[in-house]
């Protein structure tokens, strides 16, 4: 009995790891920024989420999350929105949050209004809507909450309570050891007392058309009719270890999802039966599972033990997680069969499509997987071994050549396939049925992982060299004319043939070859499909069944397909993001997963299946959510009322904007647009920031304007919020006529100060001329006095000629004297007969005649000299006088001694006695100190 039962229990664990799922999305306490357990979660009809978590309340927009701490610092257990109002429980509290106008949330107590009727300890674990009551539910009491006339009413239990359930029209709630009770007339009726009911946990109660199911904690699902509990047998009781139910909701399809303690979230349809059960290891963030809700967009939230989880159901992607890395990174898939082929880096792995089978590895395949092909009917796989014919589970290598990057048919030559390898291009032939490898092509020896054969030619893309492009013999035996082309070349480029075209795609676009002209063409049509800044890869894959050409994007993919009454390729997308894609860049891989409109789409950790036809994103709109001011002066930051017009004053000139649309989709992201009328007209580029800052605006009026984009679709609205900033008060009106009022004084003023200049610049210039005239009148004075000068200059040196002209003479008429009358005295005996001639020559030797004449023309020549000497040396003879002229003259002893008619020893006589008169020392020379005078 154990070998069955294990056998089954490993079945069960293998099928349910197998399974595809739909998309999770996980948020962490770290994204959100609260506590790690998260107790209840409503939605409101605009679409935002409030979670009661164990430190506030949660709100969630799609965009951003905010917490609202708890009124009381205590854990928050539950939360219901009503309308406009946000009811929550935590611990000795009870109430609601409404937002304000500035687009806040504040709260309201209820529980303060019959604080005094409180037991103590106790803490609020549901809420409840019915009409116009609100009812709240403690271990101990239910709180029913009149909204009309604000009164309350009070059911006691003399037991705990369990939980509160509303089913259709009625609210039942359980009693621990007493059983099931519905209110009635605010009074509480048991209905049911055995059983679960009383034995177990009651997790939650749902209507059915002839019964109602009960959802117990430890012992599945039971059905009541009647006033009867049976056990309703379903695909819980077959799960093991068994299962403890901790929160359950009914879906709107009639299916149910139910939380457990430790084995995540478990699906089930209406009638009992397994749809899925999703655990950590699927993705989940934690096994237990809080609370759960059924969005409007009927995808399930779950309030975890650790975080938050989104499943979104009704997504037309389904996941593949390899959380285990099984079968790892995916380079290749095909269906051949109705079976799924998955080529990985670890080996060929496959599995019955549709089928909660695990994937089992193909003997012999170990190892990187390049490339799937079917041709004919037979399966090819291209291996880092060479290549592989697969044949029911089975693998085959029929060609022993290391690296086959990928294999195609040989135009007209249905017996050969042409792969490219590491090394070149290699033909492999069929004989009879079976296929080997024949020879290699000579003449070529690059890596060969892109080729194409068009016409006459085959056309290899290596991605570092060029395009290479040759012409092979009729038997595929020798390659000639090998040709590279290096204008195209780059990482992650590709070739393909699509409707009788090569194509090239690099990161500039989509090119074309031309035959005429043998070169590339840039495709203007093709080239549309992506742009330089989301280009991504240059792989092309040809759907050779429905005619598609898929090229992946860093935004989409898109696919290329032929129009029906036109030659015009018609261009499609599926707005899946590359990141969320998780490709092998350069190595993407699509394949269609039967008749449905189905395609697979590897990752590197496991694969997508997406239902092209139902990729059709649903309308929304975007949504302002708050508006804040800073003012500059104290840098605060105030909220304003988002509905109305703003109004600030100049210092209230720096705003920040928030806004949001409340979609939730994994694979899908939501990217904002926005401007500024009245300053930025322009619209800013698409981005997933959900905040617009605004600093030092300056006065005027505004107009703010957002819209949204998920995937391709746009938004039905465009969310606006106008403001105006005021002028600051030097701009006021009052202030702007003082202006112009002081404008017209400055005016004035600076007029007269104009004039007050120009006349002191005038004034200046006539002193400043006045001044010129009198420096040239000084000038010219001058000149005079210094012709004057040169005029006296002139007239001294004449004198002075005169002065030396007449002292030489008189040197020379005493010299002649004395010699005539040394003559006389010595060559005439009679010295009687001489004496008359000797007395008129002593006479004219000693006359004073000369020296007058002589001081006359001394003092004509240098007037001043005589009456310094006089002033100097007053006791002087008049001899002395004349000796220090003749010595001013420079006149040596010599010449003098003629002039006073004396010897040349008399002269030295008396200049050594002038020299005692003037009082000299011994050192002063006499005729220096003359000159100096």
């Amino acid at each position: 009995m154990r070998l069955p039962s294990i056998l089954c229990l490993f079945l069960s664990a293998v099928s349910l790891f197998s399974q595809e799922l739909p998309p999770i999305q996980n948020y962490a306490p770290s994204d959100y920024q609260a506590e790690n357990q998260n107790w209840a979660i409503s939605q409101s009809k605009d679409k935002l989420l409030y979670i009661a978590n164990s430190k506030g309340l949660l709100e969630f927009n799609g965009a951003k999350w905010k917490l609202f701490p708890s009124p009381n610092e205590t854990i928050m257990r539950s939360v219901k929105v009503v309308e406009d109002r946000i009811y929550t429980g935590c611990y000795m509290e009870f109430g609601y949050w409404i937002r304000n106008g500035f687009g806040q949330l504040e709260y309201t107590s209820l529980s303060k209004k019959i604080a005094e009727k409180l037991i103590q300890d106790e803490e609020f674990w549901g809420i409840f809507h019915m009409d116009s009551w609100i009812l709240f539910q403690s271990l101990n009491r239910i709180y029913v909450y009149n909204t009309v006339d604000d009164s309350f009413h009070i059911i006691d239990s003399e037991t705990n309570l369990f939980r509160m359930f509303k089913v259709g029209e009625s609210i039942y709630f359980q009693k621990s050891d007493k059983g099931i009770f519905r209110i009635e007339n605010g009074m509480p009726i048991l209905a049911y007392d055995d059983g679960p009911a009383v034995k177990d946990e009651i997790i939650n109660i749902f209507q059915r058309e002839n019964d109602i199911l009960l959802i117990s904690r430890n012992n599945g699902l039971f059905s009541a009719h009647d006033g009867e509990i049976a056990k309703w047998e379903s695909s819980l009781d077959s799960l093991s270890p068994k299962i403890s139910t901790y929160s359950a909701i009914q879906l709107e399809d009639n299916s149910f999802a139910l939380g457990t303690i430790s084995n995540g979230v478990i699906l089930l349809d209406e009638n009992g039966q397994l749809i899925q059960h999703i655990d950590q290891i699927k993705g989940l963030r934690n096994n237990t599972v809080l609370s759960l809700m059924e969005d409007l967009d009927h995808n399930i939230w779950l309030g975890l033990d650790n975080g938050v989880s989104y499943l979104d159901l009704k997504s037309p992607i389904r996941v593949y997680y390899d959380n285990k890395g099984v079968v790892g990174s995916i380079y290749a898939s095909i269906v051949k069969n109705d079976m799924l082929y998955l080529g990985t880096n670890q080996g060929l792995f496959y599995k019955p499509i549709n089928s909660s089978k695990d994937f089992r590895l193909i003997k012999g395949t170990q190892g990187q997987v390049w490339s799937l092909k079917i041709i004919g009917e037979t399966l090819f796989c291209c291996h880092h071994r060479g290549t592989f014919i697969v044949e029911e589970g089975n693998a085959r290598r029929v060609a022993n050549v290391e690296g086959t990057w990928k294999i195609g048919r040989v135009p007209g030559k249905p017996n050969l396939l042409l792969q490219g390898n590491y090394d070149g291009l290699y033909i492999l032939e069929q004989i009879g049925d079976e296929w080997r490898l024949r020879n290699k092509i000579e003449g070529f020896e690059n890596s060969s992982r892109f080729f194409e054969i068009l016409g006459d030619k085959v056309f290899v893309n290596h991605e570092y060299k060029g395009i290479f492009s040759m012409e092979v013999d009729p038997d595929y035996i020798k390659a000639s004319n090998v040709n590279i082309d290096t204008t195209f070349r780059g990482f992650n480029t590709g070739i393909a043939k699509y409707n009788g075209n090569l194509l090239y795609a690099y990161k500039k676009g989509v090119l074309k070859y031309d035959e005429n002209s043998n070169t590339f063409i840039k495709d203007s049509i093709l080239s549309n499909v992506f742009t330089e800044n989301n280009y991504v890869s240059g792989k092309m894959i040809l759907d050779e069944r429905k005619g598609h050409l898929w090229i992946f994007t860093n935004d989409d993919i898109g696919i290329i397909s032929q129009g029906k009454l036109a030659n015009t390729p018609i261009i499609e997308s599926i707005p899946l993001l590359e990141k969320m894609r998780g490709d092998i860049v350069g190595y993407e891989n699509v394949t269609e997963f039967g008749d449905s409109g189905d395609y697979l789409i590897g990752s590197s950790s496991g694969y997508l299946i997406v239902d092209i036809e139902d990729v059709t994103e649903q309308e929304f709109e975007v949504n302002i959510d708050n508006v804040s001011k800073t003012n500059k002066e104290n840098n605060t930051k105030t909220f304003v009322k988002k509905d109305a017009q703003g109004n600030f004053e100049s210092h209230e000139n720096n705003l920040e904007i928030t806004f949001f649309a409340a979609e939730y989709n994994k694979y899908l992201n939501t990217n904002y647009q926005f401007q500024l009328q009245g300053i930025y007209d322009n619209w800013s580029n698409w981005s997933e920031e959900s905040t617009a800052t605004f600093e030092n605006l300056p006065f005027g009026e505004y107009t703010f304007r957002v819209k949204a984009k998920i995937g391709d679709t746009i938004s039905n609205n465009i969310a606006t919020y106008s403001f105006k900033i005021n002028r600051p008060w030097y701009l006021s009106n009052v202030f702007l006529a003082l202006y112009v009022i002081g404008f017209v004084l400055g005016a004035l003023l600076m007029h007269q100060a104009y004039r007050r200049h120009y006349h002191k610049k005038q004034r200046v210039l006539i002193e400043q001329n006045k001044k010129e005239m009198e420096l040239a009148r000084a000038q010219n004075e001058k000149e005079i006095v210094k012709i004057k000068n040169e005029q006296l200059q002139q007239e001294f040196k004449s004198k002075s000629n005169e002065l030396a002209a007449s002292t030489l003479s008189i040197i020379r008429k005493n010299e002649l004297l004395s010699k005539v009358k040394e003559q006389l005295v010595s060559n005439v005996e009679d010295k009687e007969s001489i004496k008359p001639i000797i007395r008129v020559i002593d006479k004219n030797l000693t006359q004073n005649d000369d020296w007058e004449m002589f001081k006359e023309a001394f003092n004509n020549a240098d007037r001043k000299f005589l009456k310094k000497l006089k002033k100097a040396h007053p006791n002087l003879s008049p001899n002395d006088v004349r000796l220090c002229a003749y010595l001013r003259l420079n006149l040596s002893s010599k010449e003098i001694a003629p002039l006073l008619n004396i010897s040349v020893r008399s002269v030295e006589i008396k200049r050594y006695r002038l020299r005692k008169k003037m009082e000299l020392a011994h050192e002063d020379n006499l005729v220096d100190y003359i000159l100096k005078l």
